[in-house]
């Protein structure tokens, strides 16, 4: 069976690895454009174009893969997989594969369609997501279900880490799925609409803690945008980006730093208090707990806001 991999960042590497490991005949590897980066705005490949040219495996960058119909029918794919490509495939392309085209998305659908499915998860307080892979139709994540791997929301975990496991279980699942399909295996499951949500993609701005929320609340927006945009508030006028939290006890008026030990900084929710233990403050590095507390940046009483 021949197929195309379309992926785009880092968490798109791991399938991608683990089906040309597998000796899946992969006859190209679809990515976005090479974009600028850092403060200097170097153009710098994705790290699926990085990791697919150090395998010698052909790449395509387009920037509308709809316009480029006729180039994905002369390579002759029998099906195509899909995971964080980051853009949408026209009827035209989704009608080119004999066996479909098949997306590995990162939460266990219909919960979570969308641009953040690993934030979206965190931020609802869920103890548990998954990876689905679904065949793609023009509907966004809507797709019938092949299969779904579960997998533990531990706490204090960051979208980073979670993101991390969830890749490593979309390419056992596309692995699986590859067999599938090749066998002629597709068993689908319809989605229940009546159970879908939907997720945006998350802005700078969604990232701005209010204290005043439970504390439940707080933990979670902090876990769920690390690394990046990571959490923010701000202490004299200066930003301070979190970026690990867990619930804890006390009280006090919201935003107020209850105490600074070598745990963490503890400060006051709308309801009980989180325990901050990553944070950055205004011109410095990201600090873990016992060197926040040693750089004495933050002390009991003082207002974030």
């Amino acid at each position: 069976m021949k197929i195309i991999y379309a992926g785009t960042p880092q968490y798109a590497v791991a399938p991608l690895k683990a089906l040309h490991e597998k000796g899946c005949e992969i006859v190209a590897v679809i990515t976005q454009e090479d974009r600028p980066f850092g403060r200097r705005g170097v153009l710098t490949p994705p790290p699926v174009k990085q990791y697919a040219l150090s395998a010698g495996l052909p790449v395509y960058q387009f920037k509308k893969i709809r316009e480029r119909v006729e180039e994905l029918r002369s390579l002759g794919a029998d099906a195509m997989f899909t995971c964080a490509y980051g853009q949408l495939l026209s009827r035209e392309v989704l009608g080119l594969f004999p066996l479909g085209v098949w997306n590995a998305h990162a939460s266990l659908l219909p919960k979570h369609r969308g641009a953040s499915p690993v934030q979206s998860a965190i931020l609802a307080g869920e103890s548990v997501t998954g990876v689905t892979i679904m065949k793609t139709e023009l509907a966004l994540d809507a797709g019938d279900i092949l299969l779904t791997k579960r997998c533990a929301i531990c706490d204090g975990e960051t979208c980073g880490e979670l993101s991390a496991r969830l890749s490593s279980l979309s390419a056992e699942a596309l692995c699986e799925a590859y067999d599938l399909i090749e066998r002629g295996d597709t068993a689908l499951l319809l989605q229940d609409e009546s159970a879908a949500t939907f997720c945006k993609k998350i802005k700078k701005e969604d990232a701005q803690v209010n204290f005043s929320a439970p504390a439940k609340e707080v933990c979670a927006l902090i876990n769920a945008m690390s690394p990046s945009p990571a959490a923010f508030a701000h202490l004299k006028g200066a930003p301070v980006n979190f970026y690990r939290a867990y619930v804890s006890e006390g009280s006090g008026p919201c935003g107020t730093v209850i105490e600074v030990t070598k745990r963490g900084v503890k400060v006051a929710c709308g309801t009980g208090a989180v325990l901050i233990t990553e944070a950055q403050f205004a011109g410095g590095k990201r600090l873990a707990a016992p060197d926040i507390f040693n750089g004495r940046k933050i002390s009991a009483g003082d207002i974030l806001e």
